[in-house]
C-alpha cells in the first residue's frame, strides 16, 4: 500500500533500486504543450554538485557512477496515464561522496509560453520499487503552486547509512537555470 506524502514528510526507502516517476496532464486551451522536465542533482556534504556530470536530466541522462538515469524528455505530458518522465536510482552504485539527491521539476520555455504550475493538472512524483514497479509513496502537487515555474519535489538523503525520502514541495519563480545556479 503506497503512502500519500505531505510536504515535509519523510519515509525510509529500504530498497537498493528505486524509480522516481513524474506525471502530469496539461490543461487544455493554453495554446502550447506543457514540457515539464524532471532532473536530479546529486549533492555532496556541501549541498553542491561534486562535478557537473552529477546533474542528471534529458541532456545528461546518466550520472558518472551509473547510479542515476533519466528516461529522457517527454515534451507534452499527454502521452500516458502514468509516469511521463522517470529517473531510476541504484542506491548501491551511488558514489560515496554523494549524500543527497534533490529531484526538481521545471517548465521548459515557461516565459515564452506564459506557463506556470497553476495550469498543470494531476502532477505528481512517485517513488516505486524499480524491480516490481510497486509504488512506495506518492506526493501530489495540488493547487499550492499557482504561479511557480520550478519546484523542488523531493529528495533522497543518507542518514546513518540508510537512504530516506523527503517530500519537499518548495516552489520558485524561475527555470532550470535557477537550480543549476543553486547547486553548481
Amino acid at each position: 500500500m503506497a503512502i500519500n506524502l505531505t510536504k515535509g514528510q519523510r519515509i525510509e526507502i529500504g530498497l537498493s533500486k528505486v524509480g522516481v516517476g513524474l506525471g502530469w496532464d496539461p490543461n487544455e486551451g493554453t495554446g502550447h504543450d506543457f514540457d515539464l522536465d524532471a532532473c536530479a542533482f546529486m549533492l555532496g556534504s556541501n549541498k553542491k554538485l561534486p562535478l557537473d556530470e552529477y546533474f542528471v536530466f534529458y541532456n545528461n541522462p546518466l550520472s558518472p557512477d551509473g547510479a542515476v538515469e533519466s528516461s529522457g524528455d517527454d515534451l507534452t505530458g499527454g502521452n500516458s496515464d502514468g509516469d511521463d518522465e522517470t529517473l531510476t536510482v541504484d542506491l548501491a552504485k551511488i558514489d560515496p561522496k554523494i549524500e543527497e539527491i534533490v529531484f526538481t521539476v521545471t517548465i521548459h520555455d515557461y516565459e515564452t509560453r506564459k506557463q506556470n504550475f497553476g495550469q498543470v493538472r494531476n502532477s505528481f512524483i512517485r517513488i516505486y520499487n524499480q524491480q516490481t514497479n510497486e509504488e512506495i509513496a506518492k506526493y501530489e502537487l495540488d493547487e499550492d503552486f499557482s504561479v511557480e515555474t520550478a519546484v523542488e519535489f523531493g529528495r533522497l538523503y543518507k542518514r546513518n547509512g540508510e537512504w530516506k525520502f523527503e517530500a519537499m514541495g518548495i516552489g520558485y519563480k524561475g527555470g532550470l537555470q535557477y537550480f543549476v545556479d543553486k547547486y553548481a
